[in-house]
């Protein structure tokens, strides 16, 4: 679970206009449809089998998906958004892995490989927050599998640092930002600007930011992040010093509304949400 593990670091871690259709003799021309891409809705179909795959913890499936994805050089933009699925896949993948028992012996290859893909993107355009948030959180996890190392997990904090620092300059109100900075909120001191309820304020933040922003129409342009934000509060609820069981169980609820098939939150969550209820009772 994304919390449990990065709260062990305690480190400082955006529609066309629609066009006034042209007028012949006084009628209307029919609006002319976008020329057809197949290399663009190929990777259109496995994004959308990426983020369910993401949702119901399917691994196998994720890694697979991930070697689906071949970019294009020659349109770099396009690129730059297949590259960051790819990382993204094999980011989640590494994120499910910590939720099974024992752990799988290939998250730091995930992560590794996120990384990659992410750098990729970021070549082909440098400007794309996207995978400096993800690149920023897969150093995070790669801290933590580094405990016992305490150089390495210096070196692996100052990269994600930079990383977020970029993107809190360039689009500070982005839910995916906010999504990541939570857990880092949570467990930093006061003196440092944390604490559990500088992590809700983020969070909250977030989730009027993903609700108020222009609809995304573009599939391959992140839009994620209110399901994701609905479950780190629902957990902070369940953990905070005094817990609140009412608030995390709504949460999870409102998740599960958006995604129902959430394996984490239906089959992990929610049970761990509900055991507290009942020995709260």
């Amino acid at each position: 679970m994304l919390q449990a593990i990065l709260s062990t670091l305690t480190a400082t871690l955006m529609a066309l206009a629609a066009l006034a259709p042209a007028q012949t003799n006084g009628q209307a021309r029919p609006e002319a449809k976008p020329a057809a891409n197949p290399a663009r809705d190929s990777v259109i179909r496995i994004v959308k089998q990426i983020k369910r795959a993401d949702y119901e913890g399917d691994r196998v499936a994720l890694k697979r998906l991930h070697g689906d994805i071949t970019p294009l050089p020659e349109n770099k933009i396009l690129a730059s958004r297949q590259l960051y699925w790819r990382g993204f896949a094999l980011w989640r993948r590494a994120i499910n892995g910590f939720n099974e028992s024992p752990s799988p012996k290939d998250l730091e290859e995930d992560l590794n490989g996120a990384i990659a893909d992410f750098n990729d993107s970021l070549t082909d355009d440098p400007a794309f927050v996207e995978s400096k948030i993800g690149e920023a959180s897969c150093f995070g996890y790669l801290a933590y599998l580094s405990m016992k190392d305490p150089a390495r997990v210096q070196d692996m904090i100052q990269h994600s640092s930079s990383f977020l620092k970029d993107a809190m300059a360039s689009d500070p109100d982005n839910p995916r930002l906010l999504w990541v900075l939570g857990p880092i909120r949570w467990s930093s001191p006061p003196e440092r600007g944390g604490g559990q309820d500088k992590a809700f304020d983020l969070y909250q933040r977030g989730l009027e930011a993903v609700r108020t922003r222009p609809a995304v129409s573009d599939p391959l342009e992140p839009s994620w992040g209110e399901p994701e934000l609905l479950m780190n509060r629902a957990w902070s609820n369940l953990h905070r010093t005094t817990p609140d069981l009412k608030a995390a169980q709504n949460d999870a609820a409102a998740a599960l509304i958006l995604v129902p098939y959430w394996h984490y939150v239906r089959d992990i969550l929610l049970p761990q949400i509900q055991d507290a209820q009942a020995k709260a009772r």
